[in-house]
């Protein structure tokens, strides 16, 4: 960049989808394989065939106890956090929904999306009526372990035998969050 011309400013946002149109999409197809290679993968460890891909995020958006945020970066998505909505004949746990799929790609971290995302999800359950939220998260992912304790996550508990990577088992630590506590 030339030292005389303006910085340009970065756009960010999050919102609350139900349906992605053909850019989005890909966006966040794009997003997503970048955070797999990253070490972030929601559960994979290595990039999907794109139609595979393409049909896992349809078909969140199909699910209806799954709710869809998308976080932006100068208008390409970037990031995403699901919200799983409590079993609907399950009275004892209805309080709680469990956040997943929380991630931000690479490329675009350092912009406020992993916490933005995080603030959309607990707002909306605060509206909702939960009164906690819960989540998992592999101990290799130390950014995503600092944001949730950062957002007064409290880890309640850790499972040896989590996920298995590269032949190797990974801990996972459980965390909930008091969404009443002020």
């Amino acid at each position: 960049m030339d030292a005389t011309q303006p910085a340009t400013a970065t756009s960010v946002s999050v919102e609350h989808v139900t349906e992605l149109n053909r850019l989005d999409l890909d966006d966040l197809c794009d997003a997503t394989d970048a955070a797999i290679v990253d070490g972030n993968g929601f559960g994979w460890l290595n990039p999907q065939p794109r139609d595979q891909m393409e049909r896992y995020w349809k078909g969140v958006l199909l699910v209806p106890e799954r709710l869809l945020w998308i976080g932006r970066l100068d208008g390409s998505v970037a990031a995403s956090a699901q919200l799983q909505l409590p079993p609907r004949f399950n009275e004892a746990q209805a309080h709680c929904p469990q956040l997943t799929t929380h991630f931000v790609a690479p490329w675009a971290r350092g912009h406020g999306l992993a916490a933005g995302l995080l603030e959309a999800v607990e707002e909306y359950c605060v509206q909702q009526g939960y009164t906690h939220l819960r989540l998992d998260v592999r101990c290799t992912q130390a950014r995503a372990i600092e944001v949730y304790e950062d957002h007064g996550f409290t880890r309640w508990g850790e499972l040896p035998s989590y996920a298995k990577i590269d032949g190797k088992l990974v801990t996972g630590y459980f965390y909930v969050k008091d969404l009443t506590a002020g």
